[in-house]
């Protein structure tokens, strides 16, 4: 099993495989718009515009596990398109540890173990993975995004 082969569903209720961004080296988050955290958001925006022509995106998937998100994906989408002008691609709410986990976070929560073990432990946990599907590094949620904007560069 890849990456590739893993099905997501877009916060408007459309699904696509993961097989899109095959090619395409991206940085998937788990976000929450009532997190202390979502400064980020624009750091993310940022990153997302500075990169993509040359191959990256940034692939948002609200979470309610830590209940610090709206009651659903569109609501969520929302508010991080109005109030941090986030235009990179947001998803459905999805659940980030345990059996009930999306298989997305699954998968990467195997690749990449954070210091903890698998367990996602908070809000704005990053994954970066290469043009291949590697996933290569996990981030805490409290590095900031420009903080490994070189790692970016170095896989485009």
């Amino acid at each position: 099993m890849s990456i590739y082969d893993i099905s997501v569903t877009k916060a408007d209720g459309s699904v696509y495989d993961l097989e899109k961004y095959r090619g395409t080296a991206m940085l998937i988050v788990n976000t929450a718009t009532n997190c202390g955290l979502k400064g980020q958001f624009d750091s993310l925006e940022s990153l997302y515009q500075q990169y993509k022509a040359k191959g990256f995106v940034v692939l948002g998937f609200p979470s309610n596990q830590f209940k610090q998100e709206l009651d659903n994906a569109g609501e969520a989408e929302q508010s991080c398109r109005l109030n941090y002008g986030v235009t990179f691609p947001m998803h459905e709410l999805v659940k980030v540890n345990g059996k009930v986990a999306h298989p997305l976070f699954q998968y990467i929560t195997e690749q990449r173990k954070g210091t903890f073990g698998r367990s996602i432990k908070w809000n704005f946990t990053k994954f970066l993975v290469d043009k291949e599907g590697n996933v290569l590094q996990r981030f805490a949620p409290q590095a900031a995004p420009e903080s490994f904007e070189a790692e970016i560069r170095n896989i485009l």
